[in-house]
């Protein structure tokens, strides 16, 4: 079984001790986690639950994002894009998400996990790219704002493509999630630093 984790600041350690629970959230991740992203992760497992969906994918990422993260909507221009995006979140079960169900969310990047029981692989990676970043800024908790980055630089999985259809630029997204960092180095998403490459597909 494989456990997330960040180890010497990247990568993740394979393990085949049995785990009660599995995915980022279960793991020595956890302790990395800041108040904020723990409670956005775990309202995205609910989220992923009450739609009968079998992996939280990115999607509930983000959705979980702005609901539960002050600094995560700051980000974004203004109230109204924030509301457009959960206007157009919520509409999951009974509008464009219908055609997400049954399939598993892969962004088609290479992903850092694959085997995350209960997390699409777009969605694991999003995770350790989010801990991978926070470890390079030497901070001692991964934030909302580095899993928001890592989703801005995926440029095919659910995530993107919401915001794409919310009318939000994703490069202008990324760029002022770096400086909400300070950050000056790269998001070492492992998606590359094109974040224009591609369109979001499904």
């Amino acid at each position: 079984m494989l456990r997330l984790r960040v180890a010497d600041g990247v990568g993740v350690v394979h393990s085949s001790a049995p785990a009660a629970r599995t995915g980022p959230t279960a793991t020595a991740a956890d302790d990395r986690f800041s108040a904020e992203l723990t409670s956005v992760v775990a309202g995205a497992r609910r989220r992923a639950v009450r739609d009968g969906d079998r992996h939280i994918d990115t999607a509930h990422l983000l959705h979980s994002l702005l609901e539960a993260d002050p600094a995560v909507r700051e980000l974004f221009d203004g109230g109204g894009q924030v509301a457009r995006l959960l206007g157009y979140l919520v509409q999951r079960s009974i509008g464009y998400g219908l055609r997400w169900q049954g399939s598993v969310e892969d962004s088609g990047a290479v992903p850092v996990v694959r085997d995350a029981a209960g997390w699409s692989p777009a969605a694991a990676t999003a995770m350790e790219a989010a801990l991978a970043r926070s470890v390079r800024r030497g901070e001692p908790r991964t934030t909302g704002v580095d899993l928001l980055a890592a989703l801005a630089c995926d440029p095919r999985c659910r995530a993107a493509e919401v915001l794409h259809r919310a009318g939000v630029d994703r490069e202008a997204l990324a760029a002022r999630a770096e400086r909400g960092t300070d950050s000056g180095a790269d998001f070492g998403t492992g998606f590359g630093t094109d974040l224009g490459q591609g369109a979001p597909r499904a």
